[in-house]
């Protein structure tokens, strides 16, 4: 998670993976937790450790099934590609993370593992949520596009008549569940 607004979009994601039984690799930044701060009631403790502790029993997740790790962590699993993930989400992306991550800057832990995604050809999703976007987002947009990376913009639709602002989140959340191939029971499938 990084600190574009739209907090709510990460949060759901890692609550549907948890409940769907996944085991979650969570990078979050500082401007990250500040957002979450200030868009839910949720406030999470400063440390990585912390953080997986209160997450872990906030989810109820099992035991293991939730590691944490700072954006500092430069000997985490995901910063080799010896230890790459089948999949990456960044949800929310800001757009300086997404400009870290197509022009291979690696600042911190979370441009790592997306590099090291993208350099392992996995699937890396990119949940950008900040409009309007310049033509520089849209040159990152096509070039991350053309490394393989799904971008997926946090536009939800409305044909499924929401009615409230849990319901968007979930069809922004749907889509990405739906990318990663884990079943939900978010919405329907359009048609279906």
């Amino acid at each position: 998670m990084t600190g574009a607004s739209g907090a709510a979009y990460g949060l759901r994601l890692l609550e549907q993976l948890i409940a769907a039984q996944q085991t979650v690799y969570l990078l979050i930044s500082a401007p990250a937790q500040i957002v979450i701060s200030m868009e839910t009631d949720l406030k999470l403790p400063s440390h990585p450790m912390e953080i997986q502790s209160f997450l872990t029993a906030h989810l109820k997740a099992t035991p293991g099934q939730l590691r944490v790790f700072g954006p500092e962590q430069w000997t985490a699993p995901l910063a080799s590609g010896s230890a790459a993930p089948k999949a990456m989400v960044i949800c929310p992306c800001s757009s300086g993370t997404l400009a870290a991550i197509a022009n291979g800057l690696s600042r911190n832990l979370i441009d790592r593992a997306a590099d090291v995604v993208l350099k392992e050809q996995r699937q890396l999703i990119l949940v950008h949520r900040e409009t309007p976007v310049s033509v520089i987002h849209l040159e990152n947009m096509l070039r991350l596009a053309k490394m393989g990376a799904t971008i997926l913009p946090a536009n939800p639709g409305f044909y499924h008549h929401p009615r409230g602002v849990s319901e968007i989140v979930d069809f922004i959340v749907a889509r990405i569940l739906e990318h990663l191939e884990i079943a939900h029971a978010l919405q329907p499938r359009w048609g279906l």
